[in-house]
């Protein structure tokens, strides 16, 4: 299954950095944008996740929550952001079912490079599946989503 653009956002309910569960429905009234990385501490991962946090002013100036969310485990997450001082919560999709929901899981079943961004009322109003995963979307087009989706 594959969601789009239009479609209410698959809620979840996944392990993430300072010892809690996240839900997407807990960000109910404010846009969120969700980040689904390859792995922790990889080069091109660690460059994008620096950048959208270097940067976090703009979303926080829009109300909206970043989330950034890969396979690897809790103790991996807690290591990388401990490392980088991600603002943001590192979430643990160790059984890929967030993975699954979004449609982003590859033929090797490897989860893609891929962003969304959730309006307040949970409806998706911007998705990008990367096929090969080398560049990542800049925060000036996220920041651009949130304010078209409002």
């Amino acid at each position: 299954m594959s969601v789009k653009v239009g479609d209410k956002a698959p809620d979840f309910v996944l392990q993430g950095t300072g010892g809690r569960n996240y839900t997407l429905s807990e960000y109910l009234g404010q846009p969120v944008v969700i980040v689904f990385y390859p792995g922790d501490g990889t080069p091109v991962c660690t460059k994008q996740l620096n950048d959208y946090n270097d940067d976090l002013g703009q979303f926080s100036d829009l109300g909206a929550q970043v989330l950034a969310i890969s396979s690897q485990g809790l103790a991996s997450k807690e290591d990388f952001s401990a490392k980088h001082g991600f603002g943001f919560p590192l979430l643990a999709d160790v059984d890929k079912t967030a993975a699954k929901a979004y449609g982003i899981l590859g033929p090797l079943g490897f989860p893609r490079r891929s962003v969304f961004v959730v309006d307040a009322k949970g409806v998706i109003r911007y998705v990008h599946r990367a096929l090969a995963g080398v560049t990542y979307r800049p925060v000036s087009e996220l920041v651009e989503a949130i304010n078209a989706a409002r």
